[in-house]
C-alpha cells in the first residue's frame, strides 16, 4: 500500500501577501543570499522561452529553478514557471504572472503551489532593501523611486523598512501617473511622498534611488547623481533592457546578486562591458558575501554604490518555504490532495 502523500498548500495572492510582508521578507532573502555564499545552494541559470516574433507572442515565459540543502531546515527543490508579458501594465495587471511550485528535498513530493506574481514582488523588493541597509550611507534618508507600476509599491515598503526615510520622490513615464501612486500610497507613510516632473529631478539630491521600469534605453544618467548615493537597478532582467548609462555603471562600485547571472543576463552591464568601460573584475561582490563579511561593501561615504539586481529562481524558493512554513497551523490557504 502507498503512503499518503502530504496534502498540497495553495496560496493565492492575498494569502501570500498575509502570510509574508515585505519588511518580513528581507531577513528571509538575508539568510538565503548567505546560504548561496556558503554554497549550501544549487542554482542553474534561468531558462527563458522566446519565441519568434512571426508567431505573436505577447510575452515570454521563464523557468527558474532552485535546491536549498537547507541549514537547520528541511531542504527543498523549487521553480518559478512564469510569464512576462509587459502588455498587462496598460490593462492593469502585473506583467509578471505564473506560479512557484515548492517539493521535498527528501522524498520529492510536491508540497505547495503559490501565487508568483506576488512572490516575485516581494522578494524582489525585499532584496533591494537588504541591498539598501548593507550598501546605502547610514544616514541616508532620501529616496527617488523611478517608476509607479506594480513592483513600486513593494520596494516602497521594502525601503521604508530598510531606512528611516523623511522624503521621497516618485518620477514615471508621466507625472500623472506618479502622483496617482503618490495619492495612493501616502496614506500608508508618514513621510511626504512628492510627484517629480522628471527622473533628473528626482535623482538630484537623493540618497537612495530605485529603479523599476521597463526601460530598454538608459533612464538614469551618473551626470545626474550626487557623491554618495547608493542606486539599486532592479527593472532591467534581459540582455535588450538596461535603466544606467555607461557612465553610471563604469563610475559606480558594482554589487550583485550573483555574478554568473550578471554576466549573462544583465543589459546594463552587457552595454558597458561591450564598450569596454567594465569587466568581470568590477563586480565587486554578490550580495551574500557582503551578508556573511566576505565583503565590507561600501568603500566610503562619497562613493557611489550600485547594486544589479536580476532576481534568481533561489529567492523565490526560499520565500516559498518559509511561506509553507509560516502557513502550516494557521488557515491561510487552500489544502488540496493532487
Amino acid at each position: 500500500m502507498t503512503a499518503t502523500s502530504p496534502a498540497v498548500l495553495l496560496l493565492d495572492a492575498a494569502q501570500v501577501a498575509a502570510l509574508m510582508p515585505v519588511a518580513d521578507a528581507i531577513p528571509v532573502m538575508s539568510d538565503m543570499f548567505a546560504a548561496l555564499a556558503r554554497e549550501q545552494i544549487h542554482l542553474p541559470l534561468r531558462q527563458i522561452v522566446r519565441p519568434p516574433e512571426a508567431l505573436g507572442a505577447k510575452g515570454l515565459l521563464g523557468m527558474m529553478p532552485a535546491f536549498i540543502a537547507g541549514d537547520g531546515s528541511l531542504p527543498v527543490y523549487g521553480a518559478k514557471v512564469g510569464t512576462f508579458f509587459p502588455g498587462n501594465s496598460t490593462l492593469g495587471k502585473d506583467p509578471h504572472q505564473g506560479c512557484v511550485v515548492l517539493m521535498s528535498g527528501e522524498t520529492g513530493e510536491l508540497l505547495a503551489i503559490m501565487n508568483a506574481a506576488e512572490i516575485t514582488g516581494i522578494r524582489t523588493a525585499a532584496v533591494t532593501g537588504l541591498a539598501t541597509r548593507l550598501l546605502a550611507r547610514h544616514d541616508a534618508t532620501r529616496l527617488a523611486l523611478i517608476g509607479a507600476g506594480h513592483q513600486a509599491h513593494w520596494h516602497l515598503a521594502a525601503l521604508a523598512a530598510a531606512r528611516g526615510l523623511t522624503h521621497v520622490r516618485v518620477a514615471s513615464r508621466s507625472r500623472a501617473s506618479a502622483q496617482a501612486f503618490v495619492d495612493a500610497e501616502q496614506p500608508n507613510y508618514r513621510f511626504t511622498l512628492e510627484a517629480a516632473d522628471s527622473v533628473e529631478a528626482a535623482v538630484r539630491d537623493a540618497d537612495i534611488v530605485v529603479t523599476v521600469t521597463n526601460a530598454s534605453e538608459p533612464v538614469l544618467h551618473s551626470g545626474w547623481l550626487a557623491p554618495g548615493t547608493h542606486v539599486n537597478l532592479v527593472g532591467s532582467s534581459t540582455p535588450r533592457q538596461r535603466e544606467a548609462d555607461t557612465e553610471l555603471m563604469a563610475r559606480a562600485q558594482l554589487f550583485v546578486d550573483r555574478r554568473e547571472s550578471t554576466i549573462n543576463e544583465s543589459g546594463d552591464y552587457l552595454a558597458a562591458a561591450a564598450e569596454g568601460r567594465i569587466g568581470p573584475e568590477d563586480l565587486l561582490a554578490e550580495l551574500g558575501e557582503l551578508v556573511i563579511g566576505r565583503h565590507p561593501g561600501r568603500g566610503n561615504a562619497e562613493a557611489v554604490t550600485l547594486f544589479k539586481s536580476l532576481g534568481m529562481g533561489a529567492q523565490d524558493v526560499a520565500l516559498a518555504a518559509a511561506l509553507y512554513q509560516r502557513a502550516q497551523g494557521s488557515a491561510i490557504g487552500v489544502r488540496a490532495a493532487i
